[in-house]
Protein backbone atom coordinates (compact mmCIF):
# COMPACT_ATOMS: atom_id res chain seq x y z
CA UNK A 1 0.00 0.00 0.00
CA UNK A 2 2.90 2.60 1.06
CA UNK A 3 4.50 1.76 -2.66
CA UNK A 4 1.46 2.19 -4.35
CA UNK A 5 0.58 5.61 -2.62
CA UNK A 6 4.06 6.81 -3.73
CA UNK A 7 3.44 5.77 -6.99
CA UNK A 8 0.22 7.82 -6.62
CA UNK A 9 2.08 10.65 -5.49
CA UNK A 10 4.76 10.34 -8.31
CA UNK A 11 1.93 10.19 -11.19
CA UNK A 12 0.24 13.23 -9.25
CA UNK A 13 3.14 15.27 -9.72
CA UNK A 14 3.31 14.42 -13.42
CA UNK A 15 0.26 15.56 -14.16
CA UNK A 16 0.88 18.93 -12.10
CA UNK A 17 3.80 19.32 -14.15
CA UNK A 18 1.77 18.56 -17.76
CA UNK A 19 -0.89 20.48 -16.56
CA UNK A 20 1.24 23.79 -15.87
CA UNK A 21 3.26 23.56 -19.07
CA UNK A 22 0.03 22.63 -20.89
CA UNK A 23 -1.56 26.32 -19.73
CA UNK A 24 1.42 28.10 -20.05
CA UNK A 25 0.87 30.65 -23.57
CA UNK A 26 -3.07 30.40 -23.36
CA UNK A 27 -3.34 34.13 -22.89
CA UNK A 28 -2.29 36.77 -20.34
CA UNK A 29 -3.83 35.76 -17.42
CA UNK A 30 -3.22 39.52 -15.95
CA UNK A 31 -5.34 40.47 -19.46
CA UNK A 32 -8.15 37.86 -18.80
CA UNK A 33 -8.95 39.09 -15.48
CA UNK A 34 -8.95 42.69 -15.79
CA UNK A 35 -10.22 42.96 -19.27
CA UNK A 36 -9.19 44.06 -22.39
CA UNK A 37 -9.57 48.14 -21.50
CA UNK A 38 -7.40 48.03 -18.23
CA UNK A 39 -4.25 50.18 -18.22
CA UNK A 40 -0.84 49.14 -17.82
CA UNK A 41 -0.12 49.90 -14.16
CA UNK A 42 -3.01 47.53 -13.62
CA UNK A 43 -1.70 44.77 -15.59
CA UNK A 44 1.29 44.90 -14.21
CA UNK A 45 0.69 44.91 -10.53
CA UNK A 46 -1.66 41.89 -11.08
CA UNK A 47 1.48 40.27 -13.03
CA UNK A 48 3.70 40.85 -9.86
CA UNK A 49 0.71 39.55 -7.46
CA UNK A 50 0.84 36.54 -9.77
CA UNK A 51 4.29 36.14 -9.36
CA UNK A 52 3.63 36.22 -13.40
CA UNK A 53 7.36 38.67 -13.92
CA UNK A 54 9.14 35.42 -12.34
CA UNK A 55 11.12 33.42 -14.28
CA UNK A 56 9.54 30.13 -15.48
CA UNK A 57 11.00 27.57 -13.36
CA UNK A 58 9.88 30.08 -10.48
CA UNK A 59 6.55 30.00 -11.36
CA UNK A 60 6.51 26.56 -11.09
CA UNK A 61 8.05 26.42 -7.75
CA UNK A 62 5.12 28.55 -6.26
CA UNK A 63 2.52 26.41 -7.93
CA UNK A 64 3.80 23.35 -7.10
CA UNK A 65 4.17 25.00 -3.36
CA UNK A 66 0.20 26.00 -3.87
CA UNK A 67 -1.31 22.82 -4.86
CA UNK A 68 0.86 21.11 -2.23
CA UNK A 69 -0.67 20.07 1.66
CA UNK A 70 2.59 21.13 2.83
CA UNK A 71 3.86 24.51 1.97
CA UNK A 72 5.85 27.41 2.95
CA UNK A 73 4.40 30.72 2.79
CA UNK A 74 5.03 34.20 4.12
CA UNK A 75 2.64 35.59 6.50
CA UNK A 76 1.58 38.67 4.28
CA UNK A 77 0.79 35.61 1.11
CA UNK A 78 -1.40 34.04 3.72
CA UNK A 79 -3.66 36.33 4.54
CA UNK A 80 -3.43 37.93 0.78
CA UNK A 81 -4.61 33.97 0.00
CA UNK A 82 -6.81 33.51 2.62
CA UNK A 83 -4.86 30.02 2.63
CA UNK A 84 -6.32 27.87 5.55
CA UNK A 85 -4.11 25.75 7.23
CA UNK A 86 -1.71 24.61 10.95
CA UNK A 87 1.41 26.90 10.36
CA UNK A 88 4.03 27.47 12.25
CA UNK A 89 7.15 30.46 12.35
CA UNK A 90 7.96 34.12 11.79
CA UNK A 91 8.01 35.46 8.65
CA UNK A 92 8.36 32.10 7.07
CA UNK A 93 5.84 30.00 8.24
CA UNK A 94 5.64 26.23 7.19
CA UNK A 95 2.54 24.13 7.68
CA UNK A 96 -0.36 21.65 6.37
CA UNK A 97 -3.09 23.45 4.26
CA UNK A 98 -5.96 22.23 1.81
CA UNK A 99 -4.61 22.67 -1.37
CA UNK A 100 -4.92 26.62 -3.18
CA UNK A 101 -5.92 26.27 -6.74
CA UNK A 102 -5.83 30.04 -7.19
CA UNK A 103 -9.13 31.89 -8.18
CA UNK A 104 -11.17 32.24 -10.85
CA UNK A 105 -11.01 34.80 -13.14
CA UNK A 106 -14.64 35.33 -13.91
CA UNK A 107 -15.64 35.43 -10.08
CA UNK A 108 -12.97 35.93 -8.15
CA UNK A 109 -14.05 32.62 -5.51
CA UNK A 110 -11.42 30.33 -4.68
CA UNK A 111 -11.38 27.28 -7.05
CA UNK A 112 -11.50 24.97 -3.88
CA UNK A 113 -14.69 26.01 -2.85
CA UNK A 114 -16.32 26.27 -6.29
CA UNK A 115 -15.20 22.59 -7.09
CA UNK A 116 -15.86 21.47 -3.78
CA UNK A 117 -19.59 23.04 -4.05
CA UNK A 118 -19.99 21.35 -7.51
CA UNK A 119 -18.59 18.14 -6.39
CA UNK A 120 -21.19 16.59 -4.21
CA UNK A 121 -23.59 16.42 -7.21
CA UNK A 122 -21.05 15.11 -9.72
CA UNK A 123 -20.83 11.99 -6.50
CA UNK A 124 -24.52 11.62 -6.25
CA UNK A 125 -24.51 11.14 -9.83
CA UNK A 126 -21.99 8.91 -10.18
CA UNK A 127 -22.79 6.50 -7.59
CA UNK A 128 -26.75 6.29 -8.83
CA UNK A 129 -25.11 5.46 -12.52
CA UNK A 130 -22.66 3.12 -11.00
CA UNK A 131 -25.55 1.37 -9.07
CA UNK A 132 -27.86 1.19 -11.94
CA UNK A 133 -24.67 -0.10 -14.17
CA UNK A 134 -23.49 -3.02 -11.61
CA UNK A 135 -26.93 -4.26 -10.41
CA UNK A 136 -28.21 -4.42 -14.10
CA UNK A 137 -25.13 -5.55 -15.77
CA UNK A 138 -23.89 -7.67 -13.43
CA UNK A 139 -27.54 -9.25 -13.26
CA UNK A 140 -27.68 -9.83 -17.08
CA UNK A 141 -24.52 -11.31 -17.52
CA UNK A 142 -25.23 -13.59 -15.05
CA UNK A 143 -28.23 -14.56 -16.51
CA UNK A 144 -26.70 -14.58 -20.44
CA UNK A 145 -23.75 -17.07 -19.14
CA UNK A 146 -26.54 -19.59 -17.34
CA UNK A 147 -28.50 -19.26 -20.35
CA UNK A 148 -25.47 -19.35 -23.08
CA UNK A 149 -26.55 -19.81 -26.53
CA UNK A 150 -30.15 -18.71 -26.06
CA UNK A 151 -31.95 -15.85 -27.31
CA UNK A 152 -31.41 -14.13 -23.94
CA UNK A 153 -28.19 -14.58 -24.13
CA UNK A 154 -28.21 -13.23 -27.99
CA UNK A 155 -30.10 -10.51 -26.94
CA UNK A 156 -28.02 -9.30 -23.93
CA UNK A 157 -24.77 -9.71 -26.37
CA UNK A 158 -26.27 -7.38 -28.95
CA UNK A 159 -27.73 -4.56 -26.45
CA UNK A 160 -24.25 -4.72 -24.59
CA UNK A 161 -21.98 -3.95 -27.96
CA UNK A 162 -24.84 -1.26 -29.08
CA UNK A 163 -24.54 0.04 -25.28
CA UNK A 164 -20.71 0.28 -25.94
CA UNK A 165 -20.61 1.76 -29.54
CA UNK A 166 -22.96 4.83 -28.83
CA UNK A 167 -21.09 7.87 -28.20
CA UNK A 168 -22.28 9.22 -24.26
CA UNK A 169 -23.26 12.43 -25.57
CA UNK A 170 -25.11 11.34 -28.07
CA UNK A 171 -27.19 8.83 -25.80
CA UNK A 172 -27.85 11.99 -24.28
CA UNK A 173 -29.15 14.15 -26.75
CA UNK A 174 -31.71 11.11 -27.69
CA UNK A 175 -32.57 10.15 -24.32
CA UNK A 176 -33.17 14.05 -22.84
CA UNK A 177 -35.36 14.63 -26.32
CA UNK A 178 -37.59 11.42 -25.77
CA UNK A 179 -37.94 11.22 -22.65
CA UNK A 180 -37.48 14.48 -21.29
CA UNK A 181 -39.45 16.26 -24.01
CA UNK A 182 -41.15 14.72 -26.35
CA UNK A 183 -42.59 11.89 -23.39
CA UNK A 184 -42.68 14.25 -20.63
CA UNK A 185 -46.10 14.48 -19.91
CA UNK A 186 -45.69 10.52 -18.85
CA UNK A 187 -42.38 10.40 -18.04
CA UNK A 188 -43.03 13.67 -15.53
CA UNK A 189 -38.98 14.44 -16.15
CA UNK A 190 -37.48 17.22 -17.87
CA UNK A 191 -34.24 17.79 -19.88
CA UNK A 192 -32.99 20.22 -17.48
CA UNK A 193 -32.67 20.08 -13.97
CA UNK A 194 -30.42 19.18 -10.94
CA UNK A 195 -30.35 17.85 -7.77
CA UNK A 196 -32.18 20.64 -5.90
CA UNK A 197 -34.00 23.02 -7.77
CA UNK A 198 -34.81 26.53 -5.91
CA UNK A 199 -37.96 27.52 -4.68
CA UNK A 200 -40.00 30.56 -5.33
CA UNK A 201 -39.12 31.97 -1.83
CA UNK A 202 -34.74 31.37 -2.32
CA UNK A 203 -35.10 27.62 -0.78
CA UNK A 204 -34.39 24.80 -2.09
CA UNK A 205 -36.15 21.59 -2.64
CA UNK A 206 -34.26 18.13 -3.44
CA UNK A 207 -35.68 16.89 -7.01
CA UNK A 208 -34.42 13.10 -7.12
CA UNK A 209 -36.64 12.73 -10.40
CA UNK A 210 -33.96 15.40 -11.89
CA UNK A 211 -31.37 12.48 -11.12
CA UNK A 212 -32.98 9.78 -13.77
CA UNK A 213 -32.19 10.77 -17.29
CA UNK A 214 -28.32 12.06 -16.56
CA UNK A 215 -27.73 8.46 -14.14
CA UNK A 216 -28.93 6.60 -16.86
CA UNK A 217 -27.01 8.00 -19.79
CA UNK A 218 -23.94 8.12 -17.74
CA UNK A 219 -24.92 4.39 -16.91
CA UNK A 220 -25.34 2.67 -20.43
CA UNK A 221 -21.81 2.04 -21.75
CA UNK A 222 -20.05 0.67 -18.22
CA UNK A 223 -23.77 -1.67 -17.67
CA UNK A 224 -22.51 -2.73 -20.87
CA UNK A 225 -19.45 -3.89 -20.77
CA UNK A 226 -20.15 -5.37 -16.82
CA UNK A 227 -22.45 -7.15 -18.47
CA UNK A 228 -20.03 -8.69 -21.27
CA UNK A 229 -17.48 -8.82 -18.68
CA UNK A 230 -19.10 -11.03 -16.28
CA UNK A 231 -20.79 -13.65 -18.70
CA UNK A 232 -17.32 -14.03 -20.03
CA UNK A 233 -16.18 -14.85 -16.50
CA UNK A 234 -19.18 -16.61 -15.22
CA UNK A 235 -18.57 -18.84 -18.52
CA UNK A 236 -15.21 -19.66 -17.06
CA UNK A 237 -16.04 -20.39 -14.07
CA UNK A 238 -18.60 -22.60 -14.76
CA UNK A 239 -16.77 -24.81 -16.75
CA UNK A 240 -14.45 -25.49 -13.36
CA UNK A 241 -13.63 -28.69 -11.54
CA UNK A 242 -14.95 -27.41 -8.12
CA UNK A 243 -18.24 -26.49 -10.16
CA UNK A 244 -18.88 -30.12 -10.76
CA UNK A 245 -18.28 -31.28 -7.27
CA UNK A 246 -20.35 -28.46 -5.66
CA UNK A 247 -23.36 -29.88 -7.88
CA UNK A 248 -22.44 -33.29 -6.48
CA UNK A 249 -22.28 -32.40 -3.15
CA UNK A 250 -26.14 -31.21 -3.83
CA UNK A 251 -26.02 -27.62 -3.15
CA UNK A 252 -28.76 -25.32 -5.15
CA UNK A 253 -28.03 -23.92 -7.99
CA UNK A 254 -28.07 -20.34 -6.64
CA UNK A 255 -25.87 -21.52 -4.08
CA UNK A 256 -22.98 -22.26 -6.90
CA UNK A 257 -23.54 -19.43 -8.65
CA UNK A 258 -23.24 -16.99 -5.83
CA UNK A 259 -21.17 -18.65 -3.36
CA UNK A 260 -18.64 -20.16 -5.47
CA UNK A 261 -19.12 -19.06 -9.39
CA UNK A 262 -19.78 -15.50 -8.68
CA UNK A 263 -17.23 -14.97 -5.93
CA UNK A 264 -14.07 -16.26 -8.00
CA UNK A 265 -15.04 -14.71 -11.11
CA UNK A 266 -15.64 -10.93 -9.42
CA UNK A 267 -11.79 -9.94 -9.35
CA UNK A 268 -12.33 -8.47 -13.41
CA UNK A 269 -15.42 -7.36 -12.59
CA UNK A 270 -14.00 -5.69 -9.62
CA UNK A 271 -11.26 -3.87 -11.88
CA UNK A 272 -13.57 -2.63 -14.06
CA UNK A 273 -15.84 -1.13 -11.57
CA UNK A 274 -13.25 0.78 -9.46
CA UNK A 275 -12.08 1.53 -13.01
CA UNK A 276 -15.01 2.78 -14.37
CA UNK A 277 -16.10 4.68 -10.58
CA UNK A 278 -13.50 6.96 -10.89
CA UNK A 279 -14.38 7.35 -15.33
CA UNK A 280 -17.22 8.44 -14.91
CA UNK A 281 -16.53 10.81 -12.05
CA UNK A 282 -14.01 12.60 -14.59
CA UNK A 283 -15.73 12.15 -17.58
CA UNK A 284 -19.64 13.27 -16.66
CA UNK A 285 -18.84 16.71 -18.41
CA UNK A 286 -20.66 16.27 -21.76
CA UNK A 287 -23.53 14.58 -19.97
CA UNK A 288 -23.82 17.24 -16.81
CA UNK A 289 -23.45 19.59 -19.70
CA UNK A 290 -26.53 18.30 -21.49
CA UNK A 291 -29.02 17.87 -18.63
CA UNK A 292 -27.98 20.93 -16.76
CA UNK A 293 -26.72 19.04 -14.23
CA UNK A 294 -24.81 21.50 -11.28
CA UNK A 295 -21.66 19.29 -11.43
CA UNK A 296 -17.71 19.53 -11.72
CA UNK A 297 -18.16 18.82 -15.55
CA UNK A 298 -20.76 21.40 -16.50
CA UNK A 299 -18.45 23.91 -14.15
CA UNK A 300 -15.10 22.91 -16.00
CA UNK A 301 -17.44 23.56 -19.61
CA UNK A 302 -18.67 27.14 -18.45
CA UNK A 303 -15.06 27.53 -17.45
CA UNK A 304 -13.60 26.57 -20.77
CA UNK A 305 -15.89 28.63 -22.39
CA UNK A 306 -15.17 31.79 -20.30
CA UNK A 307 -11.33 31.06 -20.52
CA UNK A 308 -11.11 30.32 -16.88
CA UNK A 309 -8.45 28.48 -16.32
CA UNK A 310 -7.61 28.24 -13.24
CA UNK A 311 -10.98 26.81 -12.55
CA UNK A 312 -10.22 24.04 -15.36
CA UNK A 313 -6.38 23.32 -14.02
CA UNK A 314 -8.24 22.33 -10.44
CA UNK A 315 -10.35 20.26 -12.20
CA UNK A 316 -8.09 18.34 -14.01
CA UNK A 317 -6.46 17.71 -10.73
CA UNK A 318 -9.03 16.53 -8.97
CA UNK A 319 -9.97 14.63 -11.37
CA UNK A 320 -6.68 13.21 -11.52
CA UNK A 321 -6.69 12.47 -7.18
CA UNK A 322 -10.02 10.36 -7.89
CA UNK A 323 -8.37 7.89 -10.37
CA UNK A 324 -5.24 7.71 -7.50
CA UNK A 325 -7.68 7.40 -4.93
CA UNK A 326 -9.97 4.90 -6.93
CA UNK A 327 -6.66 2.58 -7.75
CA UNK A 328 -5.51 2.12 -4.69
CA UNK A 329 -8.52 1.43 -2.52
CA UNK A 330 -9.21 -1.19 -5.77
CA UNK A 331 -6.17 -2.78 -4.47
CA UNK A 332 -7.04 -3.19 -0.76
CA UNK A 333 -10.28 -4.87 -2.26
CA UNK A 334 -8.25 -6.77 -4.27
CA UNK A 335 -6.61 -8.45 -1.31
CA UNK A 336 -9.70 -8.53 0.62
CA UNK A 337 -10.93 -11.06 -2.24
CA UNK A 338 -8.61 -12.96 -2.81
CA UNK A 339 -6.02 -13.59 0.43
CA UNK A 340 -3.46 -14.82 -2.11
CA UNK A 341 -2.20 -11.52 -3.39
CA UNK A 342 -1.70 -10.43 0.17
CA UNK A 343 1.69 -12.63 -0.36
Amino acid sequence: MLKKILYGLVVLLGVITVVFILFQGLGDPAQLITGQNADKTTIQNIRKELSLDEPKWKQFLFYVNDVSPVSIYTANAIQQKQIKGLFVGNHLKVGVKWPYLGRSYQTKKQVTAILMQALPNTVVLTIAAMLLAAVIGIGLGILAAVYKGTWFDTSTLFTSILGISVPSFFTGIVIAYVFGFVLSKYTGLHMLGSLYEVTPFNGKTLALKNLILPALTLGIRPLAIFAQLTRSSMLNELQQDYIRTAYAKGLSRTKVLFSHALKNAFNPILTAITGWFAELLAGAFFVEFIFGWNGIGKVTVDALEQLDFPVVMGSVLLTSCFFIVVNILSDSLYAYLDPRLQH
